[in-house]
């Protein structure tokens, strides 16, 4: 792995002497004696290492490196000075320098000192990497489907994932708008800064611009001091806007301007303020009729809707529950999961999920709750998942088994059981030996 070294030393013997060292070792170096020489070159390639001298004109060594880490962030700085000291060791490593070089130094010791740096170069890029593949791990066993049209999305999620383009999600309640969102936020370069969610239908029209803007104090009853809004805060992140469809028009107007220009001001404040945020909203209803019937602006929502992704309803990906099933069983159940019966097993994948994914979330946390670690039963699921009509044509002995269970499960002693079912302790036994239970 090679390193792009800058170097910037304005005594031309110290910055051949130290050209020489440095690609002794394997590095590319660029050389140049002038600070403005060093601001262009650092403007048109990338660097990952540089050596900058302390006392240069007209700018000094670690005014320079705050104006190339403005450009590349991440460089690991050396500040080389004849005029060491421990206050200019401190001074220079708290506004962002990696270590400081004192001179005079000899050839092998510059050597060792630069190998060093390249060392911490190469640990950073390795732990760079071992991040990468840990969010694209995370990121990717979030999404829980084996659908041809998920699969679709979720390549198109990733692909749109670091551009700055405006996304709108769209889909039924539970079908995983929000896990969209913050699937495309740990897939793009913004991973490291804020993810904020704003639902929009939970609060009132001032409340909503307070949220989204921030005020000042005295802006209004109850603003006791200044407060941050959701972009403020946001600010190199990514902000979500759940149910878009919700906010007031008045309020639209205001979000349009902030998305045009990613500029804003505060409630009460006439100070303009700039953030640099990724805009991703989502929707549960039907956008374009919410326009057809004038409850949303056009322009906004040509504005929102830079890449459209459509989320199907879970009945229309019947193969992804069983999957689902088995993730949420594993979430709360840990390493040793709970049996299904095959009746109850039924019941969920042909059951309608009108409440989607999170509905399906829900009845599983259920179900390996009342189990306790034992099968899980039709008698564990909700009544109106046991009560489906069209799969409710049992034989009597499949009847008799769930009935058995349900009475088992809500009696304390066997006596208690069997008098209530109408038969002796002995015939209840072999029942629940020819049922399992």
């Amino acid at each position: 792995m090679k390193a792009n070294v800058l170097l910037v030393d304005d005594e031309q013997n110290i910055l051949r002497t130290m050209k020489i060292c440095l690609e002794s070792i394997g590095l590319d170096v660029t050389a140049v004696s002038k600070p403005d020489e060093a601001l262009k070159a650092a403007s048109q390639n990338q660097y990952d290492i540089a050596f900058f001298d302390l006392k240069m004109y007209p700018i000094d060594g670690l005014q320079l490196m705050a104006e190339v880490k403005k450009i590349t962030p991440n460089i690991i700085v050396v500040i080389v000075t004849a005029h060491g000291s421990v206050d200019t060791a401190v001074q220079a490593i708290k506004q962002g320098a990696y270590d400081y070089l004192q001179k005079p130094f000899d050839f092998q010791e510059l050597q060792h000192f630069a190998q060093k740096v390249y060392d911490h170069f190469h640990l950073q890029k390795e732990l760079k990497n071992l991040q990468e593949q840990l969010y694209q791990y995370e990121a990717a066993e979030d999404i829980i489907t084996d659908d041809p049209r998920m699969l679709s999305l979720e390549n198109l999620a990733r692909e749109v994932a670091d551009t700055s383009i405006s996304i709108l999600i769209q889909g039924e309640s539970g079908t995983g708008k929000e896990l969209f969102a913050k699937y495309i936020h740990r897939l793009s370069q913004r991973k490291d800064s804020p993810f904020m969610t704003v639902n929009c239908a939970a609060l009132s029209e001032s409340l909503l611009e307070s949220e989204l803007f921030g005020h000042v104090k005295g802006a209004f009853t109850g603003a006791v001091r200044d407060r941050q809004g959701r972009f403020e805060v946001a600010d190199s992140g990514t902000v979500f806007l759940d149910e878009i469809s919700e906010i007031p028009t008045a309020t639209q107007a205001k979000l349009l301007r902030f998305l045009q220009s990613r500029e804003f001001e505060r409630v009460g404040d006439t100070q303009t303020m700039k953030v640099d945020v990724r805009f991703i909203a989502a929707t549960n209803r039907d956008i374009k009729q919410e326009l057809a019937a004038g409850n949303f602006r056009d322009d906004l929502y040509y504005r929102i809707d830079g890449v459209s992704i459509k989320l199907p309803p879970l009945r229309d990906r019947p193969d992804d529950i069983p999957l689902l099933i088995k993730h949420f069983v594993k979430k709360f159940a840990g390493d040793s999961p709970p049996e299904f019966d095959a009746e109850a097993f039924s019941l969920l994948t042909n059951y309608r999920w009108p409440g989607n994914v999170r509905q399906l979330e829900n009845v599983i946390e259920r179900a390996v709750l009342l189990a306790h670690g034992r099968k899980i039963e039709v008698y564990h699921l909700p009544e109106e998942i046991q009560n489906q009509e069209s799969k409710r044509l049992l034989s009597l002995e499949a009847l008799e088994k769930e009935h058995i269970a349900r009475v088992i499960h809500e009696t304390s002693t066997v006596e208690e059981a069997s008098g209530i079912l109408g038969i002796d302790p002995a015939t209840l036994w072999r029942k629940r030996k020819k049922y399992g239970l």
